[in-house]
């Protein structure tokens, strides 16, 4: 039994030769994401400084300014990195502040859920109310507007804004932090090979 298992073992370690697959695919998926949220924070910066800064209506940090610096600064140079695979492991560390800081300031209040659902283990009350509200607007779509033409792309939803993304964001960040970039399709592997490997 033991000389099966080993066997079926060895089988399953042959696929280790395209290991470099999944942090190729993490940069890949993560590098558009850091950077249309970059952009964003870029193209109305004036406003993300306000947001960061108010304690009204905003985060109420402190320095406003060179948070939203900061943080602009990271997601768009992260985002480059990451799809070069140009220090991977460094730049994963920034990334992974900037996802802790987005779940404890912004999304933390509002539960797991990123997109309300009236069900399921992690449906709180805040969620099961959305459903009410989506059966409403979509009542006044369908009597007021094209509704077909406004649901052709997709389904309407509410948001809830929990920590689902960015818990996401931050578990494929981690895993990047301890793989790197991945070998052969990253500039981390070939400076590896060319400067570590003496």
């Amino acid at each position: 039994m033991i000389s099966l298992l080993n066997k079926l073992q060895d089988l399953l370690d042959i696929t280790r030769i395209a290991d470099f697959l999944a942090p190729l695919l993490l940069r890949l998926y993560l590098a558009p994401i850091f950077y249309m949220a970059g952009m964003n924070k870029y193209n109305s910066f004036d406003s993300t400084v306000d947001w960061f800064g108010n304690p009204d209506w905003g985060l109420g940090l402190p320095l406003p300014w060179l948070m939203a610096f900061l943080a602009t600064a990271t997601e768009l140079v992260g985002s480059i990195l990451l799809l070069f695979g140009f220090a991977t492991r460094w730049i994963s560390i920034p990334l992974m502040i900037t996802m802790l800081v987005a779940i404890f300031s912004v999304h933390i209040g509002n539960g797991w859920l990123a997109i309300a659902s009236g069900s399921g283990v992690f449906a709180t009350e805040r969620t099961a109310d959305a459903v009410d509200k989506l059966e409403r607007a979509k009542s006044i779509l369908q009597e007021h507007g094209n509704y077909n033409w406004l649901t052709e792309s997709g389904n309407f939803v509410v948001l809830n804004n929990g920590i689902e993304f960015a818990a996401t964001y931050l578990v494929m960040l981690l895993a990047l932090f301890f793989l790197g970039g991945g070998r052969y399709i990253s500039v981390d592997y070939w400076i590896h090979r060319q400067f570590r490997n003496r």
